[in-house]
């Protein structure tokens, strides 16, 4: 394979190749090397990289106890590039690849706290039992005015017409216009990139937009979920604003998901396996639902792993309360979509679109196996709004965290070495978190109590 990558880097005259690994905050890490040294590398299996960096906190520092998932010798990983992956970076002047790794010991076994070795896991789990999962996500996020000082809120940015938005305009086809340059050149640099990305929609808050994927295989759509928010980024600063993942940017506005429609397929027929041949929903369907609803709570510190994700999780507001289920609505934390039976999927509408993409597909698909392993009885699909029914989601990382503590079979499933570095990275964050006094604690605690 290394002989194709000369191949493919050499007919696109790339100078530069950037090796990526995500982290567990899906923030890319790696290293940019030389074309030549890149090869070099590929061939002496040498593209190295401390261990260390998938614990890395989202503040940057790292947890105090690590001995239940990280060698204390701090060793080094060997990255393993994923040709599949190879892209060309269109926002550079010189020619620039990009390529996601994997990360192996020198032993040959897999880093077992890399989120992309986490899906891979998940996904293997399925196919010993003969499905293939099929997902489609949508990303919603945020264009902001340029933000230098983090104790200022953020704004809307400027459109064509020189007035920021101030009210909803969901849908609004005006609206997405007023970024049309930004929007174009998105999807010139995702076309670029072999981005998958379908259809783009302005959403309810303020410069707030969607982009949706066309349905496929999870890993893929997992790294161009990946990809897609790197590039957003960096489309947004070149129109001289900032793209925000962030799940509540803005007090007063809706918060940001990643709504993950999966289904599952036969491997060997490729039937939708959630519909039965009267096109019903199936009993694996049901047991599926019924998984997401007992485990998925429990996989919230993957779903909303920031302390700001729960600011978005309330009544009203776009995003879902607790584990209900319906059918085409989207007050629900699991909406079933109207649709032939070829098409049945359920749609997850708990994850943030701050979550790690491969974390939140991998949760979201690991709860629903369970749910069929343990052939776990759905309650019945509600009518009505789901805000009228209690609260019944974690309403902030440490009680998600506790809910995951005590999850063993998610735990197993996913990993006891990976899922130690979760408790103990978002402990790490929390304690960080705590050493900042809030504008709002100022204002009304300073002279009142």
């Amino acid at each position: 394979m290394s002989t194709d990558l000369k191949k493919w880097l050499s007919e696109r005259k790339i100078e530069e190749v950037e090796c990526i690994v995500p982290d567990m905050s899906g923030v890319a890490r790696g290293k940019v090397l030389p074309t030549q040294k890149f090869l070099r590398g590929l061939e002496a299996k040498s593209l190295a990289i401390p261990e260390a960096i998938f614990c890395l906190t989202v503040t940057g520092g790292y947890p105090e106890e690590t001995d239940a998932f990280l060698d204390p010798a701090e060793k080094d990983v060997v990255m393993v590039p994923d040709p599949e992956t190879i892209r060309v970076v269109p926002w550079y002047e010189e020619p620039t690849a990009q390529i996601i790794c994997d990360c192996y010991h020198f032993s040959g076994e897999e880093v077992s706290t890399s989120p992309r070795g986490v899906l891979k896991r998940v996904l293997k789990a399925f196919e010993e039992r003969g499905m293939k999962p099929v997902i489609a996500p949508e990303l919603e996020f945020y264009l902001v005015a340029k933000n230098t000082d983090p104790d200022n809120p953020l704004e809307p940015p400027i459109g064509r017409s020189g007035r920021p938005e101030r009210a909803s305009n969901a849908f609004g086809i005006d609206a997405i216009n007023e970024f049309d340059p930004l929007i174009e050149d998105l999807y010139d640099y995702c076309e670029a990139m072999d981005i998958d990305a379908d259809t783009m929609s302005h959403e309810s808050g303020p410069a707030q937009l969607e982009m949706n994927f066309n349905h496929g295989e999870p890993l893929e759509l997992a790294d161009q979920s990946f990809l897609f928010k790197r590039t957003l980024r960096e489309t947004a600063l070149k129109h001289g604003v900032y793209g925000t993942f962030m799940a509540k940017p803005m007090g007063n506005h809706p918060g940001s998901a990643m709504h993950i429609h999966q289904s599952l397929v036969d491997i060997n027929t490729g039937k939708n396996l959630f519909a039965d041949d009267d096109g019903e929903n199936s009993k694996m369907f049901l047991n599926y639902i019924g998984g997401l609803q007992r485990y998925l709570p429990a996989a919230m510190p993957l779903l909303a792993p920031n302390l700001n994700s729960y600011r978005r999780l309330q009544p009203w507001s776009d995003a879902p309360i607790n584990m209900h289920w319906s059918l085409d609505n989207r007050t629900v934390g699991l909406r079933q979509p109207n649709g032939p039976a070829a098409a049945r999927r359920i749609e997850n509408r708990i994850p943030g679109a701050d979550a790690n993409p491969y974390l939140a597909v991998a949760a979201s698909l690991a709860c629903g196996l369970l749910g069929i392993l343990e052939e776990v009885e759905p309650t019945s699909p509600i009518e009505g709004s789901g805000y009228d029914r209690a609260h019944s989601l974690p309403r902030h990382i440490h009680e998600a965290l506790a809910k995951f503590q005590r999850c063993k079979p998610l735990k197993e499933l996913l990993g006891e070495e990976f899922s130690a570095a979760v408790l103990a990275v978002k402990e790490a964050e929390w304690d960080a978190y705590q050493t900042v006094i809030s504008a709002w604690e100022r204002e009304h605690l300073l002279l009142n109590v």
